[in-house]
């Protein structure tokens, strides 16, 4: 079974379910997969890659680590769940057909007339909480695979899901630490994204990562992300992660969101320049009406520009520098 391959043909999968001499396999939807060991284990992950449907090397990545698992070359010790989010995109090489799917967690989705994404990330939250609640007992992961629209200064980053303690595993950051990242990023509020979705309401260990631009199937360089591969390998094997680490991992919190108002709103910076770039105190980032979005600290980087974005919605992040000890629970 390829299960790459199968789920870029069509929603039609066979067999349902299997099993190897060490797990147990099961297909529940399209584009999903579950792995179980057949020994104890006390540990529950959910890897997923393809929220947006052209971000293919996480795809690439994953689907590698599955066909893994399948042929028995690589242990598992965990319990696994394995998503494709947004199928339809994915086989038509396009970021979303309807709607950003990493805008419609924790019940966004009601928000929007039906279509894909709705159903689709309907779908994934009744997969992920009954995946996580089946054993309640097990420590929760869930590490959710993108590329940047864009290139990067940080060529591999992470992104860290508000959580109201404010305080991160410290065993998470420094897997994020080993597998390569070059920064972390502090979310500064609820999002509805897939990581904070999984963090908020199923109570999981959650980052989203970004790893470098998004390109077509066959076109990643995936020598880049040796070190998030061989973590993913690690983490399902309960193995020690080989340490890939950069020299120094900076964090960066968010200062202030560039929301678009109305279809008024322009960025004061051509949309081309790569995330991470710095900006001074008092620099014009963006006008809408009469409103304007000023760099407010003495240096602020930039991260996700899109002016593209329908009114209301973020069009642009503007992070401060941080120490990572304050985040370490």
């Amino acid at each position: 079974m390829q299960f790459l391959h199968e789920t870029l043909a069509g929603d039609a999968y066979s067999p349902q379910s299997g099993e190897t001499p060490a797990l147990h396999w099961q297909r529940s939807a399209p584009g999903v997969i579950e792995f179980t060991p057949k020994a104890a284990c006390d540990k529950s992950v959910v890897i997923s890659a393809g929220i947006h449907g052209n971000e293919t090397a996480p795809v690439e990545i994953v689907a590698q680590l599955v066909q893994d698992l399948l042929s028995g070359e690589r242990k598992l010790a965990v319990r696994l769940l394995v998503i494709l989010g947004n199928l339809p995109a994915l086989r038509s090489g396009e970021r979303y057909l309807d709607v950003d799917m990493n805008r419609l967690f924790s019940g966004k989705h009601h928000n929007y007339e039906p279509c894909d994404e709705t159903r689709r990330a309907a779908l994934i939250e009744t997969l992920v909480s009954a995946f996580y609640q089946a054993e309640p007992e097990t420590q929760r992961v869930h590490f959710d695979l993108h590329t940047a629209r864009k290139p990067s200064f940080h060529v591999r980053f992470g992104l860290m899901p508000h959580v109201d303690c404010g305080k991160y595993p410290a065993a998470t950051i420094e897997w994020l630490r080993r597998v390569g990242l070059e920064a972390l990023v502090i979310n500064h509020a609820p999002a509805a994204t897939f990581s904070y979705f999984s963090s908020q309401q199923c109570g999981a260990d959650s980052c989203t990562l970004e790893l470098g631009k998004a390109l077509p199937f066959g076109e990643n360089d995936l020598s880049q992300f040796v070190g998030i591969e061989q973590g993913m390998q690690a983490l399902v094997s309960d193995e020690v992660t080989p340490d890939h680490s950069a020299e120094a991992m900076p964090l960066y919190k968010v200062s202030q969101e560039l929301t678009k108002r109305s279809e008024a709103f322009r960025l004061n910076f051509a949309e081309s320049v790569e995330n991470f770039t710095a900006f001074e105190r008092g620099e014009l980032l963006a006008q809408d009406g009469d409103t304007e979005y000023r760099v407010q600290q003495e240096k602020e980087w930039l991260i996700f520009p899109n002016s593209g974005v329908r009114p209301g919605l973020r069009a642009g992040l503007m992070l401060t520098r941080s120490s990572l000890d304050e985040w370490i629970a």
